[in-house]
């Protein structure tokens, strides 16, 4: 295994915050009430415009992800926190010569100012998202897609994707990419273990042993 490829919400960081004040926002905006917030989590993880149209018509749901991704960029990125132990594994990782690479829903932009807020970006050799086109590159799979074309990789036989959802299990197995899923983010040991994932981390500092790597975890 030479190559990681990191989710990013849930995985690397705790943006909760962030998204569910910024789904809220669009929402409310649209004249569609919010009775619980938190109740929004749910759609953390799977592609913003599939989110929404739970909620408005297919007509709206392009202002809908418009709305939410201008209060995103201006506040809701900042509205999140990195899980403690992150910068240990991505420095282990990297030190015994894997690569890492994000691959994330998120919109490439807004993940790249993410890593850079957080100061881990440099650990990254790519960092892959979703495009501000919802037609383009949208989904967990072609994000990968994306990903392995700009790595330039004939194979995957030496990747492995790290994520907290049912929908990075899921997209990595269409290249044949094994999963190492994580308990600590949005999703459930239940949901991963049944969508495929080889094994769970219960917490940042378990990926690394895991995925037989020494260190990730503070001295």
């Amino acid at each position: 295994m030479k190559y990681v490829f990191f989710d990013l919400d849930g995985t690397i960081s705790d943006s909760s915050e962030g998204i569910t004040n910024c789904f809220s926002h669009a929402l409310l905006t649209l004249g569609v009430p919010v009775e619980d917030k938190n109740a929004l989590k749910k759609y953390i993880g799977p592609p913003l415009s599939d989110s929404f149209r739970e909620y408005v018509a297919d007509e709206l749901v392009e202002q809908a992800v418009r709305i939410y991704r201008a209060r995103y960029e201006t506040d809701g990125y900042k509205e999140n926190r990195m899980y403690e132990g992150i910068p240990e594994v991505l420095a282990a990782l990297t030190k015994s010569g894997k690569k890492v690479v994000l691959a994330t829903s998120k919109p490439e932009k807004f993940a790249r100012r993410i890593l850079e807020y957080f100061g881990i970006a440099h650990f990254f050799t790519e960092i892959c998202g979703a495009s501000m086109d919802v037609k383009k590159i949208n989904t967990k799979s072609e994000v990968i897609a994306y990903a392995l074309q700009l790595l330039g990789l004939p194979t995957t036989k030496e990747i492995v994707m790290v994520g907290d959802r049912c929908y990075d299990v899921e997209g990595a197995a269409q290249f044949g990419i094994p999963t190492l899923g994580v308990s600590y983010g949005f999703g459930t040991k239940e949901e991963l273990l049944t969508a495929g994932a080889f094994a769970v981390a219960d917490s940042p500092a378990q990926i690394c042993g895991l995925l037989g790597v020494e260190g990730g975890t503070k001295a």
